[in-house]
């Protein structure tokens, strides 16, 4: 049994028992962690220096560390003129998270891979506050393992030929953002991007309970992010590493196998109350998400709408390959989880960049947990299997797509998504399929007897004529013959020798009137449209005997 100590505990070893250990050749002693006070954490970040916080999207990230160095700032302007790095930002659009370090003179630079979730300091990189990049999230995933072994930085095909490619943009955000930090390289006629790697000073981390030496165990968190190599990557630099716990325990009380950060890796202690460690930004606690305990798989049936149309048809997709390994991206690819669970359709596996293989990936302020995950790897984990071509199928969102097939997720309508892990994945996954709604902004829908109607048109049109940011180069693709397919709740687009061809559509749908005149893009119409499964539009769950589908207990 675990014995927690005072929250206040700190322990200072006795100077002749270290002397004693040293003297006589018996087991060493480790020098206790010392437990300090957030205010106190936030008063060890110097100015200048580059800091990285822990934590995937809406999990993990250890907000009563970043709460702290926002209210120093607050009170003394200081530290001022920070670099933040990070791979998959954290937040919940509103104020936690990195949001809390939004603050003008605080930061100087950012390097981030996923933005949406921090938006606020998106709004800085775009009206030039900040100097800002944005890299894949698996590349920087991959960055602080290469900073903690000290190589010069990330070598991969990973980025090229979108607007990472120093060639189009070069990954800079925003007017104040000038300097080149990606180079094109060429190795044996191969051409790769590079990333350079740089000093990290500062990581704020989070876990679930340590012991008096700072090792750190992670059982109730949704996923363990980059925790250890940026850990690693700090201390190899001579950083400083705080973490932020919910318990403190006694020496070797933890088991050994549970430990994902090690205390030799660890400077600080910093202990938190529930308040400020929520598993996810979506829910205080949720066991199913660690595998202490399983979820029962039946689920509620979620409303008809047009994110669920989609997941409907995208499952027709999974059913065409015998146990495919899935990757979800988040937005409207986050239904299929569920509707698969209300379907009972589990002949696949569905992961998420967080490292989560396994169980019904999480939607929303939840995204990037699964409950009753298989295995959760760390994120570089995965994003290794990820770049290696591991994933059969790729279901992801776009926000734009144009004549070419080409799509912007990370930069539109004024707006700083950053790209996240989508290149990682749209440019190594056997098959991809962008999955959304035909248009944005007021869409409504009607559904009757099978049919569907378009109640209120959205007002924002998301096949265009170019795409505003390159995030996938539909030419790439090709060149890897990679297949390509769009789904919305109206239609079915193939892309195939570097056009949109219209391949199923809705019943009810006017292909004139409902797509193309709601389309700037040149859409061809295939010799023979076929309807897409009427099935999918009814409230009551999809008919098995479906000619189109091919369900697997």
């Amino acid at each position: 049994m675990m014995g927690a100590l005072n929250s206040g505990f700190s322990v200072q070893a006795a100077p002749e028992a270290t002397l004693a250990a040293a003297s006589f050749g018996s087991d060493y002693v480790m020098e206790p962690k010392r437990v300090i006070t957030a205010i106190q954490a936030a008063a060890l970040v110097p100015d200048n220096c580059t800091i990285t916080t822990g934590g995937f999207g809406s999990c993990g990230h250890p907000d009563l560390l970043t709460e702290a160095l926002a209210a120093r700032f607050a009170a003394t302007a200081q530290p001022s003129d920070l670099t933040l790095v990070f791979a998959a930002g954290q937040g919940d659009k509103a104020s936690r998270g990195l949001n809390q370090l939004a603050v003008k003179g605080l930061l100087k630079k950012v390097i981030g891979g996923y933005w949406a979730l921090a938006p606020s300091i998106g709004q800085m990189a775009l009206r030039g506050e900040i100097e800002a990049h944005n890299w894949p999230q698996g590349v920087i995933s991959h960055l602080f393992r290469s900073i903690a072994g000290g190589k010069s930085g990330v070598l991969s095909g990973i980025g090229l030929h979108t607007f990472i490619d120093p060639r189009q943009e070069g990954g800079k955000v925003g007017p104040a953002t000038t300097e080149d930090l990606i180079s094109v390289v060429n190795i044996s006629g191969r051409e790769e991007l590079f990333y350079p790697a740089m000093p990290i000073n500062v990581a704020f981390l989070r876990g679930s309970r340590a012991d008096v030496d700072g090792n750190i165990s992670m059982e109730d968190e949704a996923n363990f992010q980059d925790s250890l190599a940026q850990a690693q990557a700090v201390h190899n630099c001579g950083g400083i590493v705080i973490v932020q716990v919910m318990e403190l325990v006694d020496r070797n009380s933890l088991d050994p196998q549970t430990i994902r950060i090690p205390g030799i890796f660890v400077d600080y202690l910093v202990l938190s109350t529930p308040d400020t460690h929520w598993q996810t930004y979506g829910e205080v606690r949720n066991n199913p998400y660690t595998g202490r305990s399983r979820s029962d798989t039946a689920v509620t049936p979620l409303p008809l709408c047009a994110k669920k149309i989609v997941a409907r048809r995208a499952l027709y997709e999974i059913a065409r390959y015998n146990a495919p390994i899935v990757n979800l991206g988040i937005g409207t690819p986050e239904y299929i989880a569920r509707v698969a669970s209300e379907e009972r359709c589990s002949a696949h596996v569905l992961t998420v960049e967080s490292g989560v293989i396994g169980g019904t990936p999480a939607r929303g302020l939840a995204f990037g947990a699964s409950s009753n995950p298989q295995a959760i790897l760390d994120q570089a984990s995965q994003f290794d299997f990820y770049d290696g071509g591991g994933i059969d199928l790729a279901f992801l969102g776009f926000g734009q797509a144009d004549s070419r097939g080409n799509v912007n997720i990370s930069r539109f309508g004024g707006r700083l998504n950053g790209v996240g892990g989508f290149i990682n994945i749209s440019q190594s996954a056997k098959r991809v399929v962008f999955c959304g709604t035909f248009t944005a902004g007021g869409l409504e829908l009607g559904f009757e007897s099978g049919q569907l109607s378009i109640e209120r048109e959205g007002d924002i049109t998301k096949f265009i004529q170019a795409v505003e940011h390159m995030s996938f180069n539909a030419a790439h693709a090709h060149s890897r013959n990679c297949p390509i397919l769009f789904i919305t709740e109206r239609a079915v687009l193939v892309l195939k020798d570097g056009r949109l061809i219209l391949k199923e559509v809705a019943p009810g749908i006017d292909i004139e009137r409902d797509i193309l005149a709601r389309s700037t893009a040149d859409i061809i119409v295939a010799d023979h449209v076929e309807l897409m499964p009427a099935s999918i539009f009814l409230h009551q769950p999809l008919s098995v005997t479906d000619k189109y589908w091919r369900s697997r207990d």
